[in-house]
């Protein structure tokens, strides 16, 4: 996290070393990124970016916790549009997630990283950080769904969503994650076809 001195600098200037911290951290993920390059772009020197975050694992903590904040935030403007319905509620979701991505292509290249799974200590940690968000994410999405025509339990039925969503998601990042070149246009239409084929399953049941 930022020590008190990154909030005694200009907006300016914390907004330089923001962006430099995305463009690294989204071209070389955090394993290979390098603080002599940030610090490059940032037009600071290293011990000054040290004065402002103790250690690497801080400012990329800080640069994750505010991408993830502002999507949050953009698609918390825009729940109140989503249908009703669960199914269709989901891949209307999935369609204002997508959008963000596409407007914010360094950025949506940082969070893929982040939570694709990999055995890293880097990502043990963000699991760590962000678990209990997830699931905070989830429960806010589903929120106000329109329950009448489900046949079983109301939260059984929601935690089998939820489950489908959480693994469907994780194979689907570990496949994009080998992917030379993210092209998210491309990604979204492969993830709604593949995503839709999944809920139609579950919505007519899976035995003849």
């Amino acid at each position: 996290m930022p020590t008190p001195l990154f909030f005694e600098l200009s907006t300016e200037k914390r907004h330089n070393i923001f962006e430099a911290g995305i463009s690294e951290f989204a071209e070389y993920g955090y394993e290979n990124s390098s603080t002599n390059r940030i610090v490059k772009k940032a037009n600071i020197s290293k011990g000054s970016l040290f004065n402002y975050f103790p250690t690497k694992e801080d400012f990329y903590f800080f640069v994750l916790d505010e991408i993830t904040a502002q999507l949050i935030s953009s698609l918390e403007e825009k729940i109140n549009t989503l249908s009703s319905d669960l199914f269709q509620r989901i891949i209307e979701y999935s369609i204002l997630e997508f959008s963000w991505y596409m407007l914010h292509p360094e950025k949506s290249k940082i969070i893929v990283r982040a939570f694709t799974k990999s055995d890293t200590d880097i990502y043990r940690k963000t699991i760590v950080k962000y678990g209990n968000r997830e699931e905070n994410i989830y429960n806010w999405f589903l929120q106000n769904i329109d329950t009448a025509q489900f046949r079983w339990d109301r939260q059984k039925t929601i935690d089998i969503i939820k489950w489908l969503l959480k693994g469907f998601n994780d194979d689907f990042l570990t496949k994009i994650q080998k992917q030379d070149y993210l092209n998210f246009e491309i990604i979204e239409k492969e993830y709604i076809k593949d995503l839709s084929e999944y809920i139609e399953m579950v919505k007519v049941g899976i035995i003849k």
